[in-house]
């Protein structure tokens, strides 16, 4: 029987995070500050906001840094409690060494690691298997980082390579792990790293299970990720607009606006883009256009449409930062065609956004689908509805949380 879902997050936060040296000669890694925060913060706040009562840190370098920052975590909303290890030991000697402190099911974070757990879909996958274990992998479709694993058509892990050097990997185990505390006993002695020495093991015997996730992590581990990861968590404020019957009327069935002359702004369209702009968001149009595919328009047409709706949005005193559409046909396959979401990940890429705190507006169930499948909030505009009236609610109710 599966046992409850875990409320404990155990998190590996005790290397000397040499690749960021001068940084680190005196500051922990995970304690990199960003917006006035360290990193560690962040991720706190995160396990908060995904239910998780204690936080369970393993330290190393520099520990009590890290302990007069969070004490006990009162402060934080969370119980946090710490197991100090020497510096030398590698992950798997410091998981081990803290075992009598682990509860029977447990999360497993990398402490230079950021990525927008969405906890009760990871937690429905695992409780659906009987594995001993679960890690969340980075499809890497981008080559963001470089590859060390392989997942088969039924997402489970069946190779695993932290060196990245075999043949035909696909993807990047990133942590956030749902391990089982029995998962120990199959661990090795020594200072072992925990991943080397498990994964393998486990994926042989068809024990790791993969939850695939297209959304970009972000992270602490070398200079060049830095900038990203600052402009991550900048979490500049972004709403998310479909474009015909959001922004302008939509034409009837099997047609589209092909120029300008077919184009009407929607009513309170207008005056929702300057609500946005003042309230400093960023406004992002994600599109289908099949009228290029079936030969209606070309891209040059399109483009044309497009630098006329940004125009005139900025003469009212609103602005469209970027616009992603898709040109294909009904039945291509694309991954850009919503409901898929390949253009909401674009747009997470190019922009650094945090989905899980952004709003998608739409007036197609395509569009809540593929909302949806981006881990994105999603509003359904009516046909008798106003764009301004709704933007008007969703400052609101920003401002109230």
């Amino acid at each position: 029987m599966m046992a409850d879902r875990p409320t404990q997050a155990v998190i590996l936060a005790g290397g000397r995070g040499t690749r960021l040296a001068p940084i680190t000669d005196t500051i922990p890694k995970p304690m990199v500050p960003f917006h006035g925060r360290p990193f560690l913060e962040y991720l706190i706040e995160l396990l908060k906001q995904q239910g998780f009562k204690r936080v369970l840190l393993l330290l190393g370098y520099l520990a009590p840094i890290i302990q007069d920052h969070f004490g006990d975590g009162s402060r934080f909303g969370v119980e946090i409690d710490y197991s100090i290890t020497p510096v030398e030991d590698d992950t798997g000697l410091r998981v081990w060494r803290a075992r009598e402190r682990l509860e029977p099911v447990f999360l497993l974070l990398y402490g230079d690691n950021y990525w927008p757990m969405p906890f009760e879909a990871m937690w429905g996958r695992f409780a659906a298997h009987s594995t001993l274990a679960m890690v969340t992998v980075y499809d890497n479709g981008d080559g963001y980082s470089k590859d060390n694993l392989r997942v088969d058509g039924e997402g489970f892990v069946t190779l695993y390579d932290k060196s990245r050097q075999a043949a035909d990997l696909r993807g990047v185990e990133l942590g956030f792990m749902i391990l089982r505390r029995d998962i120990l006993e199959w661990l090795p002695e020594g200072n072992i790293s925990f991943e080397a020495a498990l994964f393998p093991r486990l994926a042989q015997q068809r024990q790791l299970l993969a939850f695939t996730t297209n959304h970009r992590y972000y992270s602490v581990s070398t200079p060049q990720r830095l900038p990203v990861t600052e402009a991550f968590l900048a979490r500049q404020p972004t709403i998310l607009l479909d474009r015909d019957g959001v922004l302008n009327q939509k034409m009837p069935r099997a047609r589209y606006v092909c120029s300008w002359g077919d184009w009407v702004w929607r009513p309170g369209s207008l005056a929702a883009l300057r609500l946005f702009k003042a309230a400093g968001y960023r406004v992002i149009v994600i599109t289908n256009q099949p009228g290029i595919a079936r030969g209606m328009m070309t891209e040059a047409d399109l483009g044309a449409i497009h630098a006329r709706m940004q125009q005139e949005a900025a003469e009212a005193g609103g602005r469209i930062d970027a616009i992603y559409h898709c040109p294909h046909g009904w039945d291509e396959g694309c991954l850009c065609r919503k409901p898929r979401p390949g253009l909401l990940w674009q747009a997470q890429r190019d922009f650094h956004l945090d989905l899980s705190r952004v709003r998608f507006v739409g007036d197609d169930e395509r569009d809540g689908e593929a909302a949806g499948a981006a881990g994105c909030g999603f509003v359904m505009l009516a046909e008798e509805d106003r764009l301004d009236q709704v933007a008007e609610g969703l400052l609101r109710s920003v401002l109230s949380s």
